[in-house]
Parts: C-alpha cells; sequence; structure tokens
C-alpha cells in the first residue's frame, strides 16, 4: 500500500462528548456518570439501555454528539514545539490569554496611581 493515512488531531482521536438537546447537560466520556455508577471511560455509545440523561430524563436518542471538549488540538507531533502551551485545552488557552489580558489592565490601571 501507497497510500498515505490521513493524520488526526488529538481531538478528532479523543472520545467525543455528547450534549443532550434538551437541557444542555454535557455527557463526559471521561468522567462517566456517577448517579447511574457508569464508570469514568465509558463511551457513549457503550452506556447502559436504561441509561436517561441524570438532569431531565431524556433517552439517550435526544443527545447530539459534540466532539471532544477538553483535548489539545494539533497534531500530536506538534505539541512538545513552542512554550509549551501546545499541550493545554482550549479552555486553558483562553484562561491564559484572557487572564494575561486582565493583570495587565490591572497594572495599567495601577500607573495612575504613582501620579
Amino acid at each position: 500500500m501507497t497510500e498515505k493515512t490521513q493524520e488526526k488531531t488529538l481531538a478528532e482521536l479523543a472520545p467525543p462528548d455528547h450534549e443532550c438537546r434538551l437541557c444542555g447537560y454535557v455527557y463526559e466520556t471521561k468522567k462517566g456518570d456517577a448517579k447511574a455508577n457508569v464508570p469514568p471511560g465509558t463511551l457513549f455509545s457503550e452506556l447502559p439501555s436504561g441509561w436517561k440523561c441524570p438532569v431531565c430524563a431524556a433517552k439517550p436518542n435526544q443527545f447530539v454528539s459534540i466532539g471532544a471538549t477538553n483535548a489539545p488540538s494539533g497534531f500530536q507531533e506538534n505539541l512538545n514545539y513552542g512554550f509549551g502551551v501546545n499541550t493545554l485545552t482550549p479552555n486553558q488557552k483562553n484562561l491564559l490569554i484572557f487572564g494575561g489580558l486582565a493583570v495587565g489592565f490591572v497594572f495599567f490601571l495601577s500607573l495612575y496611581g504613582l501620579g
């Protein structure tokens, strides 16, 4: 075989999370569902037949896949480059960016106290 396999990002390789269309509850594969005794790591497709949304009791057919929510974006070989921010999840990157902006703004306002 001379065909190259298509490279996938880590977010594409991570198991997808599913969101309830009725109430917005997100089933996260890595957390499972403690209320229904579903252990962490249980894929959505492997949930017990009687499982329902813990918030609104909707059946699994009311859920839609939203992809992996807490996986680093990018390709595996690129995660070691840069200043270490390549391994951060999107939420962690947002916190770093907007937290840095907030700290910079506070320092800027503190300059008014010098005068």
